[in-house]
């Protein structure tokens, strides 16, 4: 990616202002002029809360980049958050009284109001209801704090009142604020043995949303309705033929009665069915028709231009699709009358959502198939559709989301199609994994839930290596971190599911980036696993300020240690052993200091040395990029941490992922030609060429030949202009894998940032 394309995001990390007035400015603009009102309203949402924002940086209550960006509130209260990771001065447990926090103040003879119900649920009436959530587990945490009240009952009930009176006193200064009751649920506990990515209630929801296809159901009308009234005027006006030409005699006298009955049932059809309106224009046949008729039973007689208008008409209806009531004629009528007896893709929507709506709402679905299958003939009797008819594969795909299963089985049928999609899945997996390490189960139940919604909260813009809020920070889960049981077993469980984890991550989605919330949730289990395993996220270029943190050079470290001599080393040009030796000097200057030091500056270097970007004054949105993806390199971005300290295997091998991640190459730099925005699509590529290489070293010499040797056969699958770009990248890959350099004889490393034009765009 070059600098040209990013600056506007350039000026907006200088002005920090530029970016909220630029997303209230595009909010403001969808309110005023989008033509569906719901998205209006969304639009109007959206306006507010950036202009929380822009008030909130401009009178000094928000410190933008902080880890406390509201002034007052501390860093476990979580925050409403906008794109971007801008805080909004509001915290998401705030605001006004839902309905549940309303009937239990009713049902506890308290005002309604958040400090008398907090006060009242310290009473024993209150831990008793409390007590009873606890035990049957349904109850639902949408945001963390919902499950501060329910962790003091439970230390009141483990005999810990000292505990629980230490986590009241630092809540109760919030109690007019936020909401610390959870919310009620008919529904247990969900299964922490399976994952859902849309809850049943949400598809219903999504499928109720879908409006009828205007287009569709216009078509429907012109064959049920417009059709067929045109061939009952153009049967009218061919009795006026005889032998000869239309009007040559009238047939008998009901023949203007029989027109008037004809242009009165016009009008009723006109008013009912307003979806056509080809059948009003009075240059088409059917309007010269229908105006003819009107002339004729009013007792105006038609002058030259209107009958040659309607001889015409007439004659070129005949010539399309014969008489009425001939073989053509029927045969055609047949077949668009069973064209518009199929069912409208709405109509079955709304059957499937009968189906649905006898289930959980607030749940996944265990079995989608019933939910998709043929219309029933009792459901054809009780709906009027078809017995026997699909449900199309639009509806399908909707409903399927609702499947609850292993997410490897979500996977495998492609209702997680990308690792982002698979990263909002994982924190059900991990609140399951570390739920795990509390041995008492009501205890378990809640820390699952807590889990699940505090990875529902946004991250922050975070400025000066500051680091995201952690689970642990919860005054709440802190106040049980005694109850832990930090014992081997527990270590078992968070390393398989990292295991299993990272190899699904690598072998369904080769080529692609592991994005920021799957990072954190794999960093989350390697610290419960105890894998020493140092996972690094992938940084923003426009407020990168030039440091690492020092697990980036332990990343290094790792990855030194797996491919050193490797053909990943050769392509790349990098000194593993130098970086190993890096590592280790700044580790044991690290243990002589007394504090812990923030940032690895050797690291910082060699990432700018290796970019050509170690000028502080040359600062640009590109030379940071070029600088972080230098890190990416070093560190291999997770793979060689996932290989060597987790201990991956993915079952396909290492070859067959080298070939995937270079179809991503191939597919990825097809969307170069043509394309006025091709940076993100090169930045792409070189992501995938990354993966390639460092699953080619991971393979034999022979069979790493092999693959090498039949890369020219991909890029003969796609257009020929792949081929073209890529050849220098893959001359220079044969020259490292037998031994030399890969900018030799015209070869060239493939790196998806520069400050210059992309010779990948050429």
């Amino acid at each position: 990616m070059n600098e040209d394309a990013e600056q506007q995001h350039s000026a907006g990390s200088r002005n920090p202002m530029a970016f909220p007035e630029a997303m209230q400015a595009q909010a403001f603009l969808t309110w005023l002029t989008h033509g569906e009102a719901a998205t209006r309203t969304r639009a109007a949402g959206r306006v507010e809360r950036w202009q929380a924002v822009l008030s909130g940086m401009a009178d000094g209550r928000l410190t933008i980049g902080s880890r406390t960006p509201v002034a007052g509130l501390p860093a476990w209260v979580t925050p409403e958050v906008v794109r971007g990771g801008f805080a909004t001065s509001a915290a998401r447990a705030e605001g006004p009284l839902q309905p549940y926090e309303r009937e239990a103040a009713s049902l506890a003879g308290v005002p309604a109001e958040r400090r008398a119900l907090f006060a009242y649920c310290l009473t024993e009436p209150g831990l008793a209801r409390l007590y009873a959530l606890l035990d049957s587990g349904r109850y639902e945490i949408l945001v963390p704090e919902e499950a501060a009240l329910l962790v003091v009952a439970w230390l009141v009930r483990a005999g810990d009142v000292a505990g629980a009176l230490d986590l009241v006193e630092i809540l109760e200064p919030w109690a007019d604020r936020l909401r610390f009751l959870p919310r009620p649920s008919d529904l247990p506990a969900p299964d922490v043995k399976a994952v859902h990515r849309r809850t049943v209630g949400e598809v219903g929801a999504s499928l109720s949303a879908r409006p009828l296809n205007s287009a569709v159901e216009t078509q429907r009308e012109a064959l049920t309705v417009w059709q067929p009234f045109g061939d009952e005027l153009l049967t009218h006006w061919l009795e006026t033929a005889g032998t000869g030409r239309v009007l040559d005699h009238i047939p008998d006298d009901t023949w203007q009665e029989r027109g008037e009955l004809l242009l009165r049932r016009y009008r009723n059809l006109a008013a009912a069915h307003t979806r056509c309106t080809k059948h009003r224009d009075p240059k088409e046949n059917l309007g010269i028709l229908r105006g003819a008729l009107e002339e004729t039973v009013a007792g105006r007689p038609l002058d030259a231009r209107q009958l040659g208008f309607l001889r015409h008409a007439v004659e070129s209806m005949v010539r399309r699709r014969g008489r009425p009531g001939s073989g053509q004629h029927s045969e055609l009528r047949a077949r668009q009358a069973a064209q518009a007896a199929l069912p409208s893709h709405h109509a079955l929507a709304q059957l499937v959502l009968r189906r649905l709506s006898g289930l959980p709402q607030q749940t996944g679905a265990a079995d989608v198939a019933p939910l998709v299958s043929d219309v029933s003939p009792r459901e054809a009797a009780e709906t009027g559709l078809p017995a026997g008819a699909v449900i199309p594969v639009a509806v399908r795909r909707v409903v399927e989301a609702a499947l609850s299963a292993p997410i490897s089985t979500l996977v495998e049928r492609g209702v997680v199609p990308s690792a982002e999609v698979l990263a909002e899945l994982v924190p059900q997996l991990v609140a399951a994994a570390d739920s795990q390490a509390y041995q008492d189960p009501s205890l378990r139940t809640l820390m699952a839930a807590n889990y699940r919604a505090f990875r529902n909260r946004r991250s922050l813009l975070l400025l000066d290596l500051a680091r995201q809020v952690r689970t642990e920070e919860l005054p709440w889960v802190g106040a049980v971190a005694e109850y832990r049981a930090d014992d081997h077993g527990q270590e078992e469980v968070a390393h398989t599911a990292l295991r299993q984890l990272g190899e699904l991550a690598v072998q369904a989605f080769p080529g692609t980036l592991l994005p920021n919330p799957l990072v954190r949730e794999l960093g989350v289990l390697a610290r419960q696993a105890d894998a020493g395993a140092p996972f690094v996220e992938e940084l923003a270029s426009d407020i990168f300020m030039g440091t690492f943190t020092p697990k980036f050079l332990a990343a290094a470290r790792v990855a030194a240690e797996l491919l050193g001599g490797t053909l990943y080393e050769r392509y790349y040009g990098i000194d593993y052993a130098a970086v190993r030796n890096l590592a280790i000097t700044e580790a044991s200057e690290s243990l002589r200091r007394t504090h812990r030091a923030r940032t690895s500056p050797g690291f910082a270097k060699l990432c700018a040395a290796r970019s050509g970007e170690s000028d502080a004054q040359t600062w640009s949105i590109a030379a940071n990029g070029k600088v972080i993806e230098q890190a990416q390199i070093l560190t291999t971005h997770n793979l060689a941490t996932l290989v060597g300290r987790v201990g991956i295997s993915p079952a396909p091998g290492w070859a067959d992922l080298a070939r995937r991640c270079f179809t991503t190459v191939c597919l990825t730099t097809a969307r170069i030609q043509g394309n006025p925005r091709p940076l993100s699509m090169i930045k792409d590529a070189a992501y995938a060429w990354r993966q390639m290489v460092f699953h080619l070293s991971l393979c034999g010499p022979e069979e790493q030949a092999r693959v090498i040797a039949r890369l020219d056969e991909e890029t003969a699958r796609h257009p020929a202009h792949v081929a073209v770009r890529l050849a220098p990248a893959l001359t220079g890959l044969r020259h490292a894998a037998a031994g030399g350099s890969p900018e030799a004889g015209g070869g060239r490393r493939l790196l998806g940032w520069t400050t210059e034009a992309h010779w990948l765009a050429r």
